[in-house]
């Protein structure tokens, strides 16, 4: 069995996003960019699954720029077999995503595609989920436990009112959420010998894909925060309350 894992280049969790001047985007020049933190816990996973022998081939792909080869780099150094990188320049909404991955997905035919319940830079969480439609798979989302066994797969995912177990059959769509796994410390052996893998790298076009373009036309701060206020007791709190249309 193949596991195709999606990944996605985002500034690094730990870098405070600023806007650019003009509000068209956010400052990506001399930022540290990272490999989506949901994406690399799929990835450690779909990882594990190929050393406990229930998987063949681990296949990692992305869509952007030239930049994102760095991330592919990173993902070929913890252990994934071969990167994929489709080549586009412009923003690429989920749906997007979606459609690339879903032709690449009847070109391999991969048992489980696995990618993070959603990227920090958006947090959209909606690629696995359009994807599972377009394949018409199953799907399971947010999974905090992922068990195989033999044509199915059994997902604990995290829910408004707790854990749910699902039972797939694959293959199937797997999102994954932050208490899967911790992914492994990449040692600098591993990244030297990444450096020398080849990347497949083919271009948007060569999809046939006639997909919609996404123009980001201005982008907003969020509303800063106020100072709080202490009161002295909880009628004086009600008060507050009622004033401010929430009681």
């Amino acid at each position: 069995m193949k596991i195709l894992v999606a990944v996605k280049r985002v500034i690094d969790y730990s870098v405070r996003v600023r806007l650019k001047p003009d509000r068209a985007g956010v400052v990506t020049d001399g930022v540290k960019m990272s490999l989506n933190p949901f994406d690399e816990i799929a990835l450690e996973e779909a990882l594990r699954i190929r050393e406990r022998g229930e998987a063949t081939e681990v296949v990692v792909v992305t869509v952007g720029p030239p930049e994102v080869q760095t991330q592919l780099r990173s993902a070929l150094a913890m252990g994934a077999d071969r990167a994929i990188h489709v080549a586009a320049q412009d923003p690429i909404e989920p749906l997007s995503v979606a459609h690339i991955l879903h032709a690449l997905v009847l070109e391999i035919a991969p048992g489980l595609v696995m990618l993070g319940k959603q990227a920090i830079d958006d947090d959209l969480g909606q690629t696995g989920p359009m994807l599972a439609a377009l394949w018409g798979r199953p799907q399971a989302t947010f999974v905090s436990k992922l068990t195989l066994m033999d044509s199915k797969a059994r997902a604990v995912r995290e829910v408004d009112h707790g854990l749910e177990t699902l039972e797939l059959d694959l293959p199937a769509v797997i999102t994954t959420d932050l208490r899967l796994n911790t992914p492994r410390f990449i040692k600098m052996p591993d990244i030297m010998k990444a450096r020398q893998k080849p990347i497949d790298t083919r271009p948007l076009a060569s999809f046939g894909l006639d997909l919609p373009k996404l123009t980001i036309e201005r982008l907003e701060p969020p509303p800063e925060r106020t100072a709080g206020i202490r009161v002295e007791t909880v009628a004086e709190l009600l008060t507050h309350l009622h004033e401010r249309g929430i009681l």
